[in-house]
């Protein structure tokens, strides 16, 4: 996945690890990000990172790039034949945001950064729109090695809290928790024992990025955890810069 280095670039941010390194790679290489959008789902979706999305905002404010946020409408997953049908409708207000944002950019939409690592769902679908834009995709974390993007995003200084988890051997004790070395080296033995993601890619934890490079403030939580004995998530009573 190619990028070129002319034009607008508008990057996919969700305030998770992945999207935020997707974003960070690309000012470091140079692209002229003029826009973050968010995708807020109404719901459980197959397409994009839904808690604390809320909270993209504040980040978007941080980092200094001006958010466009889409609030597509309530998507019934029961009237979907499969999950392609419901993946492809999810994409559908993504678009139609992109394509505003071609009209209104001067120079239109060059390219779109994603912060896609292995999923050929999404990505295959964020292709195909590219396409039909007539845009670039950067997607500089594409099948790269988990370890290998999990020490560079801690190396860059990237500050990262695990705001949910759903998966067999992750307890109520890593919601607020802070991915570090020791974190990193817990999730490579669930990993070996469970088969747990070291990045969740397969929804096994989301993450918010609180500080990082890119960042001029810090974003400040206060939460209380929510567990119903096998999965819960971090409630934000409270966040603000820094």
């Amino acid at each position: 996945m190619t990028a070129s280095d002319d034009g607008a670039w508008v990057s996919l941010f969700s305030g998770g690890k992945d999207s935020a390194w997707a974003l960070y790679r690309a000012v470091e290489r140079g692209l002229d990000v003029r826009r973050l959008v968010t995708v807020h789902p109404a719901g459980d979706s197959y397409m994009y990172h839904v808690p604390a999305t809320d909270l993209t905002a504040l980040a978007a404010e941080s980092v200094g790039i001006p958010l466009v946020d889409v609030e597509p409408e309530d998507f019934d997953a029961d009237a979907a034949t499969d999950s392609g049908a419901q993946g492809d409708a999810e994409l559908e207000p993504l678009e139609a945001a992109l394509r505003d944002l071609d009209a209104e950019l001067d120079g239109g939409v060059a390219g779109v950064i994603a912060g896609a690592v292995e999923s050929e769902y999404q990505t295959g679908r964020i292709e195909g729109m590219c396409e039909r834009l007539g845009c670039d995709l950067f997607a500089p974390l594409w099948r790269e090695d988990p370890r290998e993007l999990a020490t560079a995003m801690l190396e860059a200084g990237f500050e990262i809290v695990i705001v949910q988890v759903a998966a067999y051997g992750l307890d109520e004790s890593w919601l607020g928790r802070t991915i570090d070395e020791a974190a990193l080296a817990d999730l490579e033995d669930l990993h070996e024992e469970y088969g747990v993601h070291l990045l969740g890619e397969g929804g096994e934890f989301e993450t918010l990025v609180v500080d990082g490079p890119q960042m001029d403030r810090r974003i400040d939580l206060e939460y209380e955890t929510e567990w119903d004995g096998t999965r819960g998530r971090l409630r934000i009573t409270d966040a603000r810069l820094a």
